[in-house]
């Protein structure tokens, strides 16, 4: 029983974290052909893990005080219509996105948008808005470095500029709004009222203005205004003495997944037949390489991995954000959306699952010639 009971938790666990898994295998097979040594401690981009570990301790705090949630009640305040809720709902993932990272905007913001549109009566628009919330989140936190893990990580490993990032980035966002907003007013426009909502209650102004002033520390590493060790010293101590519980919202399992992927790259570098055959299998091709593989491994790792062999970021950039869109596992975030509208009231998985792969499909080839054209 006792056995069985534990091979179950590992299954269990494996089908959770199955990306990390994937990984964990790659690192430690790698091992055999590089067996460690002293340049295993140059493999991880420490001030990547810095920024990922104290983002995420920032942006659960905004969250425990209910910031997104009360910014999210106010703006209901003149809505008239289904079409107006709709993009409200959807400009919300993608604006904030770009700032609090795709997967905690969908955290936020999907079971508000159930409740909302529970409350209004309008439950026939949930998937609809629940799937373009999601590709919202995925293609707004494109924008900016810190908008998820793969930009904050490309940003830092290729040292690219803000101002070049954001110019690179710019026109496929605004082509992705447009898309959106055409994509929300033709599930209709109907007439509505959500006066019934609950008042928006105020965060706390102490926790709010430590939190922010947090999250600017953390933008000044962002910006290499700050060392990233000052960052991480100051986030730590600060935490420590606002809200330790913060320490467990962080997902560690992201971190192990990116040091895995570190020390398999790494590794995968010094074996010269492998790295060889790498890059040429990649260079010239980051575009498709980018997508396809996101398909599979999510767009996060798969960031990770082709940056260790090729140095064209831009088409790298794109491949590996639009190629968020797709499968369910092609962005992680995705998944999440997923789990929060299959647990809500009356969820119907099967059309959800429909409706997300028709409009993932229908954003991705159009994003995908126009990255095409903008690589050429």
């Amino acid at each position: 029983m006792k056995k069985g009971t534990a091979l179950n938790r590992i299954a269990a666990f494996f089908k959770k974290e199955a990306v990390l898994c994937i990984a964990a295998i790659l690192a430690f097979g790698s091992m055999f052909f590089v067996p460690p040594d002293a340049g295993y401690l140059d493999y991880p981009d420490y001030r990547v893990l810095a920024l990922l570990f104290c983002l995420m301790l920032v942006i659960a705090g905004l969250q425990d005080i209910g910031l997104f949630r009360y910014l999210g009640l106010r703006f209901l305040g003149k809505i008239r219509n289904t079409g107006e809720l709709g993009l409200l709902l959807v400009s919300l993932c993608f604006f904030g996105s770009m700032f609090i990272t795709n997967d905690v905007a969908l955290i936020t913001f999907v079971p508000f948008a159930v409740m909302v549109l529970t409350m209004a009566g309008q439950r026939k628009m949930l998937i609809p808005v629940v799937v373009l919330q999601t590709i919202g989140a995925n293609l707004g936190s494109m924008l900016t470095p810190i908008g998820n893990p793969q930009n904050l990580y490309l940003y830092t490993a290729f040292e690219i500029p803000m101002g070049t990032f954001l110019g690179c980035m710019l026109p496929l966002a605004a082509l992705s709004l447009v898309l959106l907003v055409i994509a929300v007013l033709l599930t209709g426009r109907e007439p509505l009222s959500v006066a019934s909502l609950e008042p928006a209650e105020s965060p706390d102004r102490r926790k709010l203005a430590t939190y922010l002033v947090l999250f600017l520390v953390c933008l000044a590493c962002v910006l290499r205004l700050l060392p990233w060790p000052v960052m991480l010293g100051i986030l730590i101590l600060a935490v420590f003495f606002a809200d330790r519980g913060l320490f467990r919202k962080v997902d560690y399992f992201l971190l192990a997944t990116f040091a895995c992927f570190f020390l398999f790259i790494g590794n995968a570098g010094r074996i010269p037949a492998v790295s060889s055959l790498l890059r040429e299998l990649i260079g010239g091709r980051e575009l498709p390489a980018g997508v396809v593989l996101s398909q599979v491994i999510s767009n996060v790792p798969a960031a990770i991995l082709l940056s260790g062999f090729t140095d064209n970021t831009r088409p790298l950039l794109y491949g590996v954000n639009i190629g968020g869109l797709g499968t369910l596992i092609a962005s992680l975030a995705s998944v999440i959306s997923y789990r929060l509208y299959g647990n809500s009231e009356g969820a119907e998985k099967g059309a959800y699952m429909k409706a997300f792969t028709l409009y993932n499909v229908v954003f991705l080839a159009i994003l995908y010639a126009a990255a095409a054209f903008l690589t050429r």
